[in-house]
């Protein structure tokens, strides 16, 4: 237990879980009535960003070339530690739900959970923990701003808004989060 208790730690994993817990309640303080079930996905999307990119920076110890040199095997705890950021982000949120905010169904938050967390290892990856949030938000900002989703292309930048059942936004959602995991738990967070 007391090698969990460092890993979290290192990994700002407190702070990191109080954001997240901060961003669901400004979604539950900002939530129009809950008597008319999910409707824009924009709040709901916005706070699983928020959630995602804050327990995003625990996805690199405070010494890289430690956490490379170490005897143990980092390839498993690298692949649960996104699939948890995920679940706990994801938990967080479907928590409002009982308060009687119905903000969004189920396999949306799930959906988006999954695909803004293997976006934020392939962030990661690529430009290190610090800023891991960096494609994410990008991600979100040409969703909230781009064109209605006519095309497949279309659809594919704007994943994160579609409906839960759109095949579009699920095999996003699905490569992303498989991609990201991979990459991440094989090459760790970038120096």
């Amino acid at each position: 237990m007391r090698w969990l208790t460092l890993y979290a730690r290192s990994r700002q994993v407190p702070a990191s879980f109080a954001a997240v817990v901060i961003s669901a309640m400004a979604v539950w303080a900002l939530a129009p009535d809950g008597d008319a079930g999910p409707g824009d996905p924009r709040l709901p999307t916005l706070a699983l960003a928020a959630g995602v990119m804050a327990a995003s920076i625990g996805l690199g110890g405070q010494d890289l070339a430690l956490d490379r040199t170490a005897a143990i095997r980092w390839v498993p705890r690298r692949a649960v530690h996104v699939l948890l950021i995920g679940t706990v982000v994801g938990t967080a949120l479907l928590a409002v739900r009982t308060t009687g905010e119905d903000l969004a169904t189920t396999a949306f938050v799930v959906r988006n959970c999954a695909g803004l967390t293997g976006l934020c290892a392939i962030g990661a990856t690529a430009c290190g923990a610090r800023y891991a949030w960096t494609p994410s938000i990008t991600w979100l900002a040409m969703s909230l701003f781009a064109p209605p989703p006519t095309g497949v292309a279309t659809q594919v930048v704007g994943w994160m808004l579609l409906p839960p059942g759109t095949a579009a936004g699920t095999w996003t959602a699905l490569v992303l989060t498989i991609a990201g995991t991979a990459v991440y738990a094989v090459a760790g967070p970038k120096r």
